[in-house]
C-alpha cells in the first residue's frame, strides 16, 4: 500500500515528508546507531514525577532495571499500571516515553511501574515476555508500598509495547498467578505474517521494511518457522476469551491497522469489553505530533477511556 502526502491529515504530512526522509526505514546498523545515541538518557527523569529505580534478579543473575513514577502528591487506592515501551521490540528505552507516564499519572494519580526491558538486538523471544512479567510480579508485590490497588492492575503500551501488552495479557491468563483489571494496547505490533495493511506500506515512521526487520530480530530462530507462539505474536492466538477489557486506537494508515483491527474484533467476539477507536489519515505513532488535532485526540481518547476503566473493572488477585 502506498502511502501518497495526500492520504495524510493535513496536519501530520510535514512532518511525516520529513521523517520520510530523514529515515526511510529501520535496519540493524541503524538500529544499533540509534540505541547507542538514546542510551545517553538512561537514568534521567524526564517528568515531573517522583522517580524511583530499582533492580529485579533473573534466573540467571543478571539485573533487569525498572523505573517507578509515581504524581509528586501521592494518592490512595490508584491503579498500578505496568507501562511497556514501543520500538519495534529491537529500539528505545522507557525515559523514551516519560511524556506518556506523566499524562496518564498526573490526570488520575496511577504509579507507572516501567521496564528496562530486553531488546532483541542483545537477545530475542521470550527475553522481553519473560523481563516483562518479572515486572509485573514486581509490581504485584509493591503494592501497599506505592498506595496502588491490588485489584486494578493495568498492563499498557504502545507498538511494540503494545504487542508485549497483548502478550503478556495472553501469559499471565494462561499461568493464572497474576490478574489484570484492563489492558490498552494502542497500535499494537501483533502479527509477524504480512496482512492487507503490512503489506508494501511504505507509510512515514514505521512501514513493511522496518517491520520485516524487525520481527527477524525479535523471532530470532523462530521466525518463519511453523512454530511460533501466541506469546510471540498475539495476532496467532487462538483462544482470546477471559482476557482483561482492551483500550486502543489505531491509524488507517498505519501497518499495524489490519492486525489492530481484526485483534479487537475478536476480541470483542469472545466477551471482552473493548474501547477502540480508528484515526484516518493518520500513520504510525501519530500521536506524538502535539501540534496535530488528530495526536491530541487520541492522547485524551486514551486518558478518558482509563478514567472509565477505572471505575468499572477490577481484578481480584489470586490467594
Amino acid at each position: 500500500m502506498h502511502i501518497t502526502e495526500e492520504m495524510m491529515d493535513p496536519e501530520l504530512r510535514k512532518t511525516g515528508k520529513a521523517i520520510r526522509q530523514m529515515m526511510p526505514y529501520v535496519t540493524p546498523t541503524r538500529i544499533k546507531l540509534i540505541n547507542k545515541a538514546t542510551d545517553v538518557l538512561r537514568g534521567t527523569n524526564r517528568t515531573n514525577l517522583n522517580y524511583e529505580q530499582h533492580y529485579i534478579t533473573r534466573a540467571d543473575g543478571s539485573k533487569l532495571r525498572i523505573f517507578v513514577y509515581s504524581p509528586q502528591t501521592p494518592q490512595e487506592n490508584v491503579p498500578g499500571v505496568l507501562w511497556i515501551h514501543g520500538g519495534g521490540y529491537a529500539l528505545e528505552l522507557p525515559e523514551l516515553e516519560a511524556s506518556a507516564f506523566a499524562q496518564i499519572a498526573n490526570e488520575t494519580g496511577a504509579v507507572i511501574v516501567a521496564p528496562d526491558y530486553t531488546r532483541s538486538p542483545d537477545r530475542p523471544y521470550p527475553a522481553a515476555l519473560e523481563d516483562c512479567y518479572a515486572s509485573l510480579e514486581w509490581l504485584r508485590d509493591h503494592t501497599d508500598e506505592y498506595g496502588i490497588r491490588s485489584d486494578q492492575l493495568v498492563v499498557a503500551g504502545g507498538s511494540a509495547g503494545g504487542g508485549l501488552t497483548a502478550a503478556l495479557n495472553l501469559y499471565a491468563r494462561d499461568k493464572g498467578e497474576i490478574a489484570i483489571a484492563f489492558q490498552i494496547a494502542f497500535y499494537p505490533m501483533l502479527d509477524d505474517q504480512p496482512t492487507a495493511s503490512s503489506l508494501n506500506n511504505d507509510a512515514p515512521i514505521w512501514n513493511t521494511k522496518s517491520n520485516e526487520v524487525s520481527w527477524r530480530l525479535y523471532l530470532g530462530d523462530l521466525y518463519g518457522t511453523h512454530s511460533i507462539p501466541a506469546y510471540a505474536a498475539p495476532a496467532r492466538a487462538t483462544d482470546l476469551s477471559g482476557l482483561p477489557p482492551m483500550i486502543s486506537f489505531v491509524g488507517d494508515l498505519d501497518p499495524f491497522y489490519s492486525e489492530t483491527v481484526t485483534f479487537i474484533d475478536r476480541l470483542a467476539a469472545s466477551g471482552v469489553p473493548t474501547y477502540f477507536k480508528v484515526y484516518s489519515g493518520a500513520y504510525h505513532a501519530f500521536n506524538i505530533i502535539k501540534h496535530a488535532e488528530l495526536a491530541n485526540d487520541a492522547n485524551q481518547f486514551l486518558i478518558d477511556n482509563f478514567k472509565y476503566c477505572m471505575t468499572q473493572y477490577f481484578a481480584e488477585q489470586p490467594k
